[in-house]
């Protein structure tokens, strides 16, 4: 027994370990299998990613050469537009140039008749200027005669006056040359007389003083050498002494004229650099002016510019602002632009999907206006709009087929819509003949207590007996088919 139990546990515990290397097993083709399938699954990505950025650049290549193409033919109306208004501009020009042309030949022959007329005109007031002068050299002449006589007349009578006049004066002068001489010859006598007595007179005066003067001055001579010799004998110690104080007072002097030679050096030299201090004070100050000037208006600069630094920093601030504002405006209208880009995409998509064969091939129907007509649409489209709604207009003529489709498909959906009413209609008297055959093959108290198409009654009933008050309600009807009664309805 107990080799057994030995054997089972063994048998087990080799089961169990068999079990453990199937699931690692199993568990490491797992493994495999999962690296093998991400390893696909990362190459098939990249290989979709490949693919898919090859295929954006078809797409685009294809999309720009079609936006190209659709460029070219924009650009080729344009062309042709503005070869159109080239020539129109052209043909104005040449218009203008000939009425213009006109007008200078109008105005060259009108200047030339004018001209003409002028020159006319001149003549006959130059022959009227040289009557008039001929007339007034006549007058002058005429006149002059006359003064000439007057003149000579009054000129003579001048002259004679003249005569006249000179005669009286000259005789008038020779008198008076006689008076002066004689009262002269007079005046000379007695001022001679006069002369003569006055000089006696005087030297005679003159002498008599001249003796009188020698004598005082012999005495007063006498006196001053008396008195000299008495100033001599008594100031001779004080001329001693007044000698020795010269040399003295030569020697102070000459010392007093140098010192003050170099006390007016110095002073010379005090002057200057006075004048030197007082010149450098001038320029210190105004040194010192100009730089409290200076820093005042630099003060007054820096004050400026910081009221302009915070000027412009509010301005900024307020430009940010308003910047982001309107950016967050811009990007929220762009997202709603964006948005509403997508659903046209969309929308067209789903349009495309429902667009017929003939639709496709020729997305803009034909025009039923005439060539006549359609040159008369060119001619006003390309003429300048004068009304504030005709100029919004010609800026959406690019939108003009968008404006074909889209008409175009509003006619049809107005077709459709009176289309579907006429269904409608239809319809409904289809339904209402259906419940009335409907209503005539059923019988019923609803049916019957209302009119009823295939039920026709022949004749009245009669009034009910005292036998027969049960069947009072009962009636007599002949039935006609309704299949019969259809068609005539119809």
């Amino acid at each position: 027994m107990p080799k057994k139990g030995r054997k089972a546990a063994a048998l087990s515990e080799e089961r169990l370990l068999l079990m453990q290397q199937k699931m690692l097993a199993e568990e490491e083709l797992s493994k495999k299998k999962e690296d093998m399938l991400t390893q696909f699954l990362k190459d098939k990505l990249a290989k979709e990613e490949h693919n898919s950025a090859l295929n954006l650049n078809k797409i685009n290549l294809q999309w720009r050469t079609v936006l190209r193409e659709v460029k070219a033919r924009e650009l080729r109306k344009d062309i042709e537009i503005l070869s159109q208004t080239f020539e129109r501009v052209v043909d104005c020009k040449d218009s203008v140039i000939q009425s213009l042309a006109r007008d200078l030949s109008e105005a060259e022959a009108q200047y030339t008749h004018a001209l003409c007329s002028h020159l006319h005109n001149i003549d006959q007031l130059l022959q009227l200027q040289r009557c008039r002068l001929s007339y007034l050299d006549e007058d002058y002449n005429t006149e002059l005669e006359t003064l000439k006589k007057g003149f000579e007349t009054e000129r003579r009578m001048i002259i004679e006056h003249h005569d006249k006049e000179s005669r009286y004066l000259r005789d008038v002068l020779l008198a008076l040359e006689q008076n002066f001489s004689e009262s002269e010859y007079e005046a000379k006598l007695d001022f001679q007389s006069t002369r003569d007595d006055v000089k006696n007179k005087n030297l005679e005066e003159k002498h008599y003083l001249r003796v009188q003067l020698e004598g005082t001055v012999e005495e007063l001579w006498k006196r001053f050498q008396q008195a000299l010799k008495n100033y001599t004998e008594a100031t001779e110690d004080r001329k001693i002494a007044f000698e020795a104080l010269k040399l003295k007072d030569e020697k102070s002097s000459k010392e007093i004229e140098m010192q003050m030679k170099k006390l007016q050096k110095i002073q010379d030299s005090i002057g200057i650099l006075k004048g030197k201090i007082t010149a450098h004070m001038r320029e210190a100050e105004e040194q010192n002016r100009r730089v409290h000037e200076e820093k005042e208006v630099v003060l007054k600069q820096l004050q400026k510019l910081k009221s302009q630094m915070n000027q412009a920093r509010t301005k900024a601030r307020s430009n940010l602002a308003k910047l982001t504002l309107e950016s967050s405006a811009a990007l929220k209208k762009l997202r709603g632009v964006l948005e509403k880009a997508e659903l046209i995409l969309r929308l067209a998509e789903m349009c495309r999907k429902l667009e017929t064969e003939e639709e496709k091939v020729l997305p803009f129907y034909a025009s039923l206006l005439s060539r006549e007509e359609q040159e008369k649409v060119k001619q006003v489209s390309l003429e300048k709009a004068g009304e504030q709604l005709a100029q919004l207009m010609q800026d959406y003529l690019g939108l003009e087929h968008f404006w074909q489709r889209y008409n175009k498909v509003k006619l049809e959906q107005l077709s459709l819509e009176r289309e579907k009413a006429v269904l409608r209609q239809e319809n409904q008297k289809l339904r209402l003949l259906l419940k009335q055959y409907l209503d005539g093959i059923s019988v019923s108290d609803e049916v019957l207590s209302r009119l009823n198409p295939l039920l026709i009654v022949n004749h009245k009933p009669r009034a009910p007996g005292p036998a027969g008050k049960a069947h009072r309600k009962r009636l007599l009807h002949n039935v006609i088919e309704a299949a019969h009664e259809v068609p005539h309805i119809l």
